[in-house]
């Protein structure tokens, strides 16, 4: 197993992609060995974006200095975390919404593909070559 390189930095948009794939339900182990950072790592990530969103992921380098006091100032234009995190749920729950009605159609169209090929058995079955016919002869 290879050991992570603590001298490595990472970007804001490249920890906040870990952190999405994180919020996707990713198997976190799996994404730790993919990114080469450890797992307490990508925990901690998630963590400050929902403390403090997107801009609480420090990326490359000092910040800064309009950045450091816009985010002193909890600046309008820094969205708030529970605005992101608000917004996610609300995605989250929107994906399993859809999720949902995906495997309702699909239950659906299963049935009646079955009830559509029991109709055409059937109409087969009664119209065979040398099968009683459905109405006698008028002949008596």
């Amino acid at each position: 197993m290879r050991k992570e390189d603590s001298g490595r930095r990472f970007s804001r948009e490249w920890k906040l992609a870990a952190v999405q794939h994180m919020a996707m339900g990713a198997n976190v182990s799996k994404l730790s060995r993919e990114l080469g950072v450890s797992r307490k790592g990508l925990y901690q990530w998630q963590k400050q974006f929902r403390v403090g969103g997107s801009s609480a992921l420090r990326g490359v380098g000092r910040p800064r200095r309009a950045e450091a006091v816009r985010l002193q100032a909890n600046d309008p234009a820094v969205p708030a975390p529970s605005d992101t995190s608000d917004e996610l749920s609300k995605a989250l729950a929107r994906i399993g919404d859809l999720e949902r009605l995906v495997g309702q159609k699909t239950v659906d169209l299963d049935f009646f593909q079955q009830a559509l090929q029991h109709v055409g058995e059937e109409r087969q079955q009664s119209g065979a070559p040398g099968g009683t016919a459905s109405t006698r002869s008028s002949r008596r």
